[in-house]
């Protein structure tokens, strides 16, 4: 296929891309630079600008774009950046794709299960309702900007992604250096839900998507068996072999994070219901073994 990525530089991106061209694919990126070889495309997502002239035969889009969640402290500023960078560049993508001559087939977008807010101990899946909160109202507007996709005939899926197990970046990018010095632990009471998956099963369900044309709207991508803060803590240090007795008070994180320990936490225990129904099949379902992975 020919498939054409934003976000291709990003954590999941990058990955995204070596699996793809892995197996032969065409893979053109989307850059917001001049293009730099055959494989670059460039848009703006700010001036809502893509060079579809350059997209001509794509068979497929994934576009993963958008601010890191977890960066920088939550001021004003930034979660106005956190909204433009999903809502406008998932805007401008949409009605480029919808405005080709000959469209791709499928436009796989990145969204977060951020879209359910805090569920506490209750289980969700794809058919709960948005819940309430900063990222919940992001993520409903995010999926909502690939209405003139979906106008246009194109399959759309919403890849409502979780804490993706990975050492290279993520909030496990910034575990796994505390938890190999021994300075892992609990943040807040650890009562609080994380629903993880690993970088490979990631990968493999993003695949699922772009080759399953009976599969559109809301997919979760998060491992069948979520666990609670304390239970990733517990498991960083059975994998780890290192002491896991330091504590975070949930007052020390608000001081530290501000806005964005909202997130950190929140609860949010989801399931994948759309991919196991699909017939997917994870190579990692269980913590220790997403963590293995990620090492």
């Amino acid at each position: 296929m020919r498939i054409a990525v934003t976000g291709a530089s990003g954590l999941i991106g990058s990955a995204l891309v070596r699996s793809l061209l892995s197996d032969g694919h065409t893979v053109l990126r989307l850059v917001r630079r001049p293009p730099r070889g055959e494989d670059e495309v460039r848009w703006d997502p700010a001036r809502q600008e893509v060079d579809t002239g350059r997209l001509a035969g794509t068979e497929a889009v994934v576009h993963l774009a958008g601010a890191g969640v977890g960066d920088h402290r939550w001021t004003a500023a930034y979660k106005k950046e956190i909204r433009d960078s999903r809502v406008l560049g998932t805007g401008a993508v949409a009605k480029a794709l919808a405005g080709m001559d000959a469209p791709p087939r499928v436009l796989v977008s990145g969204s977060a299960i951020g879209i359910y807010g805090d569920t506490g101990s209750r289980p969700v899946d794809e058919g709960t309702p948005p819940g309430e909160g900063f990222l919940a109202d992001v993520c409903r507007e995010w999926e909502g900007a690939t209405a003139p996709a979906e106008e246009a005939g194109i399959r759309v899926v919403h890849a409502r992604t979780g804490l993706v197990v990975s050492r290279k970046g993520g909030a496990w990018g910034r575990l796994f250096p505390l938890f190999s010095m021994g300075l892992g632990g609990r943040l807040g009471d650890g009562r609080q839900y994380w629903s993880f998956i690993s970088m490979h099963d990631e990968i493999a369900a993003l695949r699922h998507l772009l080759e399953r044309s009976d599969l559109s709207g809301p997919v979760n991508l998060t491992a069948p068996e979520p666990v609670t803060n304390a239970e990733v803590t517990a498991a960083m240090g059975r994998v780890l072999k290192r002491p896991t007795l330091l504590h975070v008070p949930a007052p020390v994180l608000r001081a530290a994070l501000g806005d964005f320990s909202s997130d950190v936490l929140g609860s949010q225990r989801v399931l994948p219901r759309r991919l196991l129904d699909s017939g997917f099949a994870f190579a990692h379902p269980a913590i220790d073994e997403a963590i293995r992975a990620a090492l």
